[in-house]
This record gives C-alpha cells, sequence and structure tokens, in this order.
C-alpha cells in the first residue's frame, strides 16, 4: 500500500534466532503498510554478517523508501566479540548454545550463591546470559578474548551497522530491556557491574552506552532517525501494548511468560529473571525450552497432522484419563533441568486411547507454563489478564484449556509480528518525541476460566507437580 504525502512511515525490525522481520507502520495509528522478511542460519552460533545480509534483503526492493525512524528488536542475551577495529572476533553465541551452563554453575558460587546474584545483579547466571558466554570464552578461547575490546549484543550490532551504512556511527549502544538480559547490568541500580566481569574474565572491555526508551542512537546520512532498539521480549510487550496487570504467555518454539511490573525483583531460585523493559519499567520473565514443539512432537507419535491433534484433545475429558505428560523433551530452562527428558506417567489400559494421548500433551505443555505465571505471581507482579500469543496460540485445543489452566482471562491478539511491531511503535515515540504510540491491537478470542472445571484442574495441577516432585526433586 503506497503512502500518502503527509504520511510518517517508521519501521521495526524483528532479528530473530530464525529470521529477520521488517514492518513498515504508519507512525501516528501502527497500520503495516509494507513489510519483508529474510531467513537466518540455523544453529546456535552465528557470524554477525548472517544478520546484516538478511537484512538487507529483508529491506530490499524499497521498502524503507519514505521511512523516517528505525529500530531493531533483537534476540536477548547473545554474545557478539569486536575487536579494536569493530571487527568480529568469533561467531556470536546465541542464548541457545549452552555449552556455558559449567560456567553458570562456577558464577554462582564465585560470585556467592544465587541469593547475591538476585538481590544485586537480578538474574541468575543460566547458560542462556551473556556473562556465562564470556566466562566460557576466557576459559576456553583465551586467544579470542585477548582480540576482544568490546562485547555488544545482536540488537546493539545490528543498529551500529544501520548507522554505519550512512556514516551516522558514533558509539555503540543498547536500551536497558536487553542490557538486563546480560548478567553485568543491574535491574535494581541501573548501572553495569564492573565487577561482575573481573569475575568472569579477569578485566574490563568496553560495553554498549545504555540509551534512554526513547533517546535516538544516532541518524544515518540519509536523515534516518535510529532509536534505541530493545531485545525481544520487551519489543513484544510494546507491539502488544502491555498495561499493568497484564502477562503474556509466549507459545513459540520456546516458551515465555512475562509481565509488567512496578520495580525489580529478586527471586534467588533463578526461575524468574529481573529484566527490565523498553518504557522504563520492569519486566519479569520466566523462558522454558518446551513449548509449541511439544504439540509437534505429540501429533508426530500419533501420526497426525496439528489439526488432528487439536480434533483428538478436544475429543477427551478433561484430565485425560489420568495420564499425565512433563514435557521436558529439550531438557528444560526452567525448571533448570537441562538434561531431562519428557515423562508419561498414568497409562493404563483403560486410558490408553489417542484422545487420552493427544490430551495429554495439550494440558502438559499448558500446565509447564502455568507454573510460570504462579512464580510471576509469587514474586508479587499482578496477573488479571493474560496475553497468549505465538504460534501454538491458533490451536483450538490450547484455546480451549488455557484459561482454565492459567486461572485468568485469556485475550488472544490477532496474529502479528509483534516485537517489529513494539520496535516500530519505539521508532515512532523516538521520532515523534513522545512517549510510546498509542496503537491499537486488535482481539481474535477472548476466554473465560469455568468455575466449574476448578476442581478438575486443581487434580490435574496437583498431579503434574506431583510428578515433577517425584521424578525431579522439585518441591510442589
Amino acid at each position: 500500500m503506497p503512502s500518502t504525502s503527509d504520511q510518517q512511515l517508521v519501521a521495526g525490525v524483528d532479528s530473530s534466532t530464525q529470521s529477520c522481520k521488517v514492518l513498515v507502520c504508519d507512525a501516528e495509528t501502527g497500520e503495516v503498510v509494507r513489510q519483508g522478511r529474510a531467513s537466518h542460519p540455523d544453529g546456535t552460533e552465528i557470524h554477525p554478517g548472517k544478520w546484516w545480509t538478511a537484512y538487507e534483503s529483508a529491506t530490499s526492493g524499497g521498502l524503507l523508501d519514505g521511512v523516517s525512524a528505525i529500530a531493531v528488536g533483537g534476540q536477548q542475551h547473545g554474545m557478539v566479540t569486536l575487536d579494536d577495529s569493530d571487527e568480529v572476533v568469533r561467531p556470536a553465541l546465541l542464548w541457545n548454545d549452552t555449552r556455558s551452563a559449567q560456567d553458570a554453575t562456577d558464577l554462582i558460587e564465585e560470585f556467592g550463591g544465587a541469593q547475591r546474584w538476585a538481590r544485586e545483579v537480578g538474574v541468575v547466571p543460566v547458560a542462556s546470559f551473556t556473562v556465562t558466554k564470556l566466562r566460557w570464552l576466557h576459559r576456553s578461547e583465551p586467544e579470542s578474548l585477548e582480540r576482544t575490546r568490546a562485547c555488544v549484543l545482536p540488537h546493539d550490532w545490528l543498529t551500529g551497522q544501520i548507522l554505519k551504512q550512512g556514516s551516522g556511527f558514533e558509539a555503540w549502544t543498547t536500551d536497558r530491556g536487553d542490557a538486563s538480559g546480560t548478567g553485568y547490568w543491574s535491574t535494581g541500580s541501573g548501572d553495569y557491574l564492573p565487577e561482575i566481569l573481573d569475575l568472569a574474565i579477569g578485566r574490563q572491555i568496553e560495553l554498549p552506552r545504555v540509551l534512554g526508551p526513547t533517546e535516538a542512537a544516532g541518524r544515518t546520512q540519509s536523515g534516518l532517525v535510529v532509536a534505541p532498539g530493545t531485545g525481544d521480549n520487551m519489543g513484544a510487550a510494546l507491539g502488544l501494548g502491555l498495561r499493568p496487570g497484564d502477562a503474556v504467555i509466549s507459545l513459540g518454539t520456546s516458551g515465555t511468560a512475562f509481565a509488567r511490573h512496578d520495580a525489580a525483583i529478586a527471586d534467588a531460585s533463578g526461575a524468574v529473571a529481573s529484566f527490565a523493559d523498553a518504557t522504563g519499567g520492569f519486566l519479569p520473565l520466566l523462558a522454558t525450552l518446551n513449548a509449541a514443539r511439544v504439540l509437534t512432537a505429540g501429533a508426530s507419535m500419533l501420526g497426525v497432522e496439528l489439526a488432528e491433534l487439536d480434533r483428538l484433545a478436544l475429543a477427551a475429558e478433561p484430565g485425560a484419563g489420568g495420564l499425565t505428560l512433563l514435557p521436558y523433551l529439550d531438557g528444560e530452562r526452567t525448571p533448570n533441568l537441562p538434561t531431562a527428558t519428557g515423562t508419561l506417567s498414568g497409562l493404563t489400559r483403560g486410558n490408553a486411547s489417542p484422545e487420552n494421548l493427544a490430551r495429554a500433551v495439550v494440558e502438559g505443555m499448558l500446565a509447564n507454563l502455568a507454573e510460570a505465571l504462579d512464580a510471576l505471581r509469587g514474586q508479587g507482579v499482578r496477573v488479571e489478564r493474560v496475553l497468549l500469543i505465538g504460534g501454538a496460540s491458533a490451536s483450538a485445543a490450547v484455546q480451549s484449556m488455557a484459561a482454565d489452566l492459567f486461572g485468568a482471562e485469556v485475550h488472544v491478539p490477532v496474529s502479528g509480528e509483534y516485537v517489529a511491531l513494539g520496535a516500530a511503535r519505539q521508532a515512532a515515540a523516538t521520532l515523534l518525541g513522545t512517549d510510546v504510540a498509542d496503537w491499537t491491537v486488535e482481539t481474535d478470542a477472548v476466554l473465560e476460566p469455568d468455575a466449574r472445571m476448578s476442581e478438575r484442574v486443581a487434580e490435574l495441577r496437583g498431579r503434574y507437580a506431583a510428578l515433577r516432585t517425584q521424578l525431579h526433586g522439585i518441591p510442589s
């Protein structure tokens, strides 16, 4: 759709693990005018130059013509190391690279334990966080660390490349949302923690300047305003227009539960990370490894397509006849069980049916995320409404069960690229000099908990928690 002469356009970029997606929107209304997409290579490490290649492909054909401002939302935690000439030292380690798991354990102990990490930093290290990857570099590739002058995050690097193409680059920058996922920036104080870098790698390196929510990172030679950008979860919160009392459950490849909050938290269990958001507030978040792919695996076991899995699950009675699935098919991040496997419990001749198996698959995936919501509530986070997003949110079976298992009203927004939309909202606010633009998000469905289901839900969740305690020693 062509823009009118008086229409101001902004662009939002979602540079995720899998792809680069770009939305061009009307700055005032948020209407999507045009969009582009290109894939990223698979893997847990990648040369950042591949992100730039995908960005150029996604924005080709004049996609950015007439655009006045742009922002990048990017995958969190990735480690991009740069030398004295700002050249990449080695391929970036991504959030899903787990080779630094032992380094996370070591850092927790060396800094005085999980409680101190939670209190002073806001996160307890797991292999995802950047600080653990830097320690791995120190331990495994000291020659690479020796060449490293600076460390930036994926969204920081792509923002810098956009500015460098037009000679507008001055210095590496980030925002508080993405910085809060590094492990060496404190959500509570809003400052970098030099002592953490000393602990992790034995010296200081250059880190990007943390910009305010609508403070421009710079301007290209052509006059394009480049907003600060943010992490992908913070971008999604912006795109959804998250308000106090809202929580998001995202059912993508991995699962996330996050919510707006008015203060930093300190969860010594490490389950809930005390992230900052992209507006000056806070975004406590819990991440799981297993979400939509649990449904795909269930469909594969049954030899059916996902639509048939839905039909089978909806044909079974709630509780799946006593079948319980712990859906740790790829290990698990929360709870921290990297070597765990999935477990199907309670199988009898009486409940051994395709319908019950399909139902147990959906209930197990959702019960895992219901535990995540409870963890947020346990940190004092108010959850009055759940926004359900991600590929698996379209499942009829998921929508049928979600409100009951989550114990809250569930809204299913229309399918959209909410990270890119959130980045575009930030670009609009930076361009117009206002708070985050007030754009409307349409809803596909509103789902209410059924009070008549409360006893069955309590039984199912009790069974789920008991199995988790029995197999993994995690208290209910």
